[in-house]
């Protein structure tokens, strides 16, 4: 499993302004739509493409245009919907499929509640929203559902990762033959006892969208 945080300026801005606790919602909301670009940015080195020659207004002219089968972007409902956009921006062709997946506070198991996927991803190079990548359960049990289905790769993109998450995340694919990729603007110290990432910046889908 490939594993890379973000070194930027301007990630580590918008991170720092995420974090903090006076930061309200419609602020939080763009901030990680910024901030889930410049991530995609990176995240997105290894998409397929395929050379192609186009007419310039001069001349010939080689390069490239994104291969088939389209990227499949699947934000882990309700936080990872507040990255979608940010993630279309850059990719604006990918298709969208949806994964409603929800944690146990007592067990921090996960259990998934809702799939809006293609039965078969042979092929498909798939890149998962989830913004905190905190016991890894979740995000691990979201990336096997892709693997079973038949996915070529995945990615996953996260605003901010724990060193237990990841550990838990290369053990659970330790020897998978399909590449698994985690992409992180910054790994934090440590889970706390409810499993919460520390510093962290909090419950990520009541600050897009208010406690419910």
């Amino acid at each position: 499993m490939r594993i890379l945080a973000i070194e930027h300026p301007l990630v580590a801005h918008k991170l720092t302004t995420l974090r903090d606790t006076r930061t309200d919602s419609p602020t939080f909301r763009r901030l990680a739509d910024e901030l889930v670009t410049l991530l995609a940015y990176e995240a997105t080195r290894g998409v397929r493409v395929s050379p192609v020659t186009v007419q310039t207004p001069l001349a010939p002219a080689d390069g490239v245009r994104l291969a088939p089968p389209s990227p499949l972007v699947i934000p882990v409902l309700r936080a990872g919907v507040g990255m979608l956009d940010g993630m279309a921006r850059l990719l604006p062709t990918a298709e969208v499929g949806f994964l409603g997946m929800v944690r146990d506070e007592g067990t921090l198991k996960a259990t998934t509640y809702a799939t809006r996927l293609p039965e078969d991803l042979s092929g498909r190079q798939c890149y998962v929203l989830d913004p905190m990548l905190a016991t890894g359960g979740t995000l691990a049990a979201a990336i096997r559902l892709l693997l079973d289905r038949g996915a070529a790769d995945v990615t996953a993109i996260c605003l901010l990762a724990a060193p237990e998450g990841l550990r838990y995340m290369e053990r659970a694919f330790a020897g998978s033959p399909e590449p698994i990729n985690v992409v992180a603007a910054g790994i934090d110290e440590r889970l706390d006892e409810r499993g919460f990432i520390l510093p962290g910046l909090g419950d990520a889908g009541d600050r897009l969208y208010g406690v419910l």
